[in-house]
Parts: structure tokens; C-alpha cells; sequence
């Protein structure tokens, strides 16, 4: 039995997008082949969570049915609407000695909202299933109630940038206009 694998959560609505974002296309594949293809270069395996268990209560929705259907001790989680995260982003957050045996959430240098990716392990669903009948979908309020370490990214390329309306899609699209794909994903 592995001691971790990687899901990535595709079974939102994308209501503030208007379109499924999982089938997108940004440089020729879709936002979540490119996550699909960053998280295949771990040693890893890899699983889409497609259809929630619990419905209509966000990513937690998508955590639970990660937690509840994994084999493995943890799962580090993914939104598949996160097109310029990294192979190398995904192994520094693995290795972070918290990750171990702890939830480990990421958020950008210098502060502002943790998130994806992070780390939880399988021992901490009835945490998510106790915030799920207080209907309390945050993401924030489970790093708390986690008590989850907090890796801080530091700058440079986006790779924490969540695509989640038509201004986010146009900013990544003129992004790798700007620097061009093979950047993008490096942050060369």
C-alpha cells in the first residue's frame, strides 16, 4: 500500500466561470490535463475525484470522497482549475517533515488565504465530516480546525493561481502570452 496518493478535485460546478473549467483548453490541453500531467511526474499515483459524495458544499465535498474512497495513510489534494502548479512544488510539500503525519496547507509568501494544494492525512476525516454537518464549507476554518502546518510559496511564477472566472481564465491566457509555455511551467 502507498503511504500517499494525489487527487484532483474536478467535480465542481464552476458557477463563476459558466463552464466546466475542467474541460478548458489553455496551451493546447485542459486545465486539468495539465494538472493531471504535473501530478503524473511524482512517484505517486494519481486519482480525479469527479463526483463528490457529498454534494453541493465545494472542494470539502470533494476532500471527503478523496478521504473516504483513498487506500493510502494521506492524500494531497489538487483543484484541477491550478494549470502552472509544478512538479517540483508538489515534491517540496511532500517533504516538509509536518506532511508526515499532519495536514499541511499551502498559501502564497507574505501571507493570504491557505489552500491547494495541501496535505491531509486520512485520519483527519472526522474532522471534515464534523465541519460538513455544521455546513461549514472552508477551507480556511479546516486548516484551522487541522491545525495544519502552512507552507509558505514563495513568488515568482503562479503556481498557486486558481482559474476560477472569465477575468482569471484572461489573465492566464495573456500570462503565458507574456512568458511563453515552457516559463510557465518552470518559472525560468
Amino acid at each position: 500500500m502507498s503511504r500517499l496518493e494525489i487527487c484532483i478535485l474536478a467535480g465542481g460546478l464552476s458557477t463563476r466561470m459558466g463552464r466546466d473549467k475542467a474541460r478548458m483548453r489553455l496551451a493546447g490541453k485542459t486545465l486539468l490535463g495539465h494538472v493531471r500531467e504535473v501530478a503524473r511526474q511524482t512517484k505517486y499515483p494519481v486519482r480525479v475525484i469527479r463526483h463528490d459524495l457529498v454534494k453541493r458544499c465545494g472542494p470539502l465535498g470533494g476532500i471527503y470522497t478523496g478521504l473516504r474512497t483513498t487506500a493510502t495513510e494521506r492524500v494531497l489534494f489538487l483543484a484541477c482549475d491550478m494549470p502552472f502548479v509544478t512538479a517540483e512544488l508538489i515534491e517540496n510539500l511532500i517533504d516538509i517533515p509536518a506532511a508526515k503525519d499532519g495536514a499541511i496547507f499551502t498559501r502564497g509568501e507574505g501571507g493570504g488565504k491557505c489552500g491547494f494544494p495541501f496535505i491531509l492525512p486520512r485520519v483527519l476525516l472526522p474532522e471534515i465530516e464534523r465541519q460538513l454537518k455544521e455546513q461549514n464549507h472552508s477551507l480556511q476554518r479546516l486548516a484551522m480546525r487541522c491545525q495544519a502546518e502552512i507552507f509558505e510559496v514563495p513568488g515568482g511564477a503562479p503556481v498557486l493561481f486558481n482559474v476560477n472566472t472569465p477575468s482569471d481564465w484572461e489573465w492566464a491566457r495573456q500570462w503565458l502570452v507574456k512568458v511563453g509555455p515552457v516559463h510557465a511551467w518552470t518559472g525560468a
